[in-house]
């Protein structure tokens, strides 16, 4: 995946916006939270970064041409970085990045999920019971 590919896909997500920040990387936010960086590695490839859950992340440490992600590892959060396509191809970093808009998207306050059509989770109902309610002690006496 390309730079131009890499935009267009993370552009074609509903509500994201792209800020170039940090030395020229490419920011992508779903309502001010990250879900993808873009930049350079060492060797001009492009090095795509992204938010993954606990397991994706123990998983996609060991593939060839990823790595937990500069920074953002080293403090214990899950990301990972794919510097090149050997384990994870374009159709996987796609799936990835998809996942990591998700999980930005779920971190928002649920009105502001609302506002950007998203699927907040609701909360339940408060449980019912088909018990009768307590009576109290003058109810008892008649």
């Amino acid at each position: 995946m390309d730079l131009a590919a890499y935009n267009r896909f993370c552009r074609a997500l509903p509500h994201a916006t792209h800020v170039v920040q940090w030395g020229g990387a490419h920011v992508w936010k779903i309502g001010g939270k990250v879900f993808a960086i873009a930049g350079w590695s060492d060797d001009d490839q492009l090095a795509v970064t992204f938010k993954c859950t606990r397991a994706q992340f123990d998983l996609l440490e060991h593939l060839r041409g990823c790595r937990p992600a500069p920074y953002l590892a080293s403090r214990g959060l899950t990301w990972i970085q794919r510097t090149h396509a050997l384990d994870l191809s374009d159709a996987g970093l796609r799936s990835c990045l998809r996942e990591s808009y998700a999980l930005a998207l779920a971190t928002l306050p649920r009105k502001v999920q609302r506002a950007l059509g998203g699927d907040a989770p609701h909360s339940s109902p408060a449980p019912t019971s088909s018990r009768q309610p307590r009576r109290g002690r003058r109810d008892r006496a008649r």
